[in-house]
This record gives C-alpha cells, structure tokens and sequence, in this order.
C-alpha cells in the first residue's frame, strides 16, 4: 500500500489521514493498467479517503508513485470523469463529484441511453417516458 499525499496547491486534502492510500499496479495481472488504477482510487473514494468536494492528488503524482505513465493515470481519470466520479477542473484540479452509487446510476442511465437508441427513440422521448414512471 502506497500513500498519496495531496498536492502543495490542494486546497481541501482528504479527511483523516489527508492522503490516497493506493495499491501498487500489479503488472502480472491481465487487467490493463489504467483499470487497475481507476479501480483503485474508485475503492479509496468508496472508503471515504476522500469525499466529495475534496480534492485529489494530480496525474502526475499518482504516475510516480504508482509506477506507471501519466498517460495511463490519465485514462483512468477519464474513465472516473465519465462514471461521475471525479471532475477534472482547470489546470490540473482533480475534485471528487460523487459516490460510486453516484457513479453505478450514472452508468446505468447511459445504458439505458443507448438501448433507446438502438430502438430508434430520442434523448428527449426517453427522458419523457422516464417521467411518467411512478
């Protein structure tokens, strides 16, 4: 377990032990590199080492101490950002935005998006639908 600590220009660390406790990226294991990551600070996120509102180590910190590229921390962020996870503000400001529950809805609503589509209905059509469910 490796400890992150927030960046000097982190305005509000994690609670408690204001840092990211990370695992190493198991190289052996099959699963790509920037999932490993994601899945991590995902894990530490649900742990409550950092809730949201707070801020988060930059890229470029979780690259060294991980071991890996920034381009792969990078990924990973993405792959939060879109989960509703995180949100990559100007600069380099890595803020949490949710939960994973947050997250979990979130995924599911785009694959309901796209299920609609594929049967040829719109955004607007399938919000409405949604609306009148009880």
């Amino acid at each position: 377990m490796v400890v992150v600590m927030p960046s000097v220009k982190s305005s509000s660390p994690a609670p408690g032990g204001e840092a990211l406790s990370l695992s190493p990226v198991d190289r052996t294991d099959r699963t790509p590199l920037h999932e490993q990551v994601a899945a991590d600070i995902r894990r530490a996120i649900a742990e409550g080492e950092a809730s949201p509102g707070e801020r988060i180590p930059q890229a470029k910190d979780l690259a060294a101490v991980l071991g890996v590229n920034s381009n792969t921390v990078l990924r990973a962020l993405r792959l939060l950002r879109e989960e509703g996870l995180i949100e990559l503000g100007r600069g380099r400001a890595i803020t949490v935005a949710g939960t994973p529950e947050r997250g979990a809805v979130l995924a599911r609503m785009k694959d309901f998006l796209e299920f609609g589509r594929r049967h040829g209905y719109h955004r607007d059509e399938l919000i409405a639908m949604m609306q009148h469910l009880p």
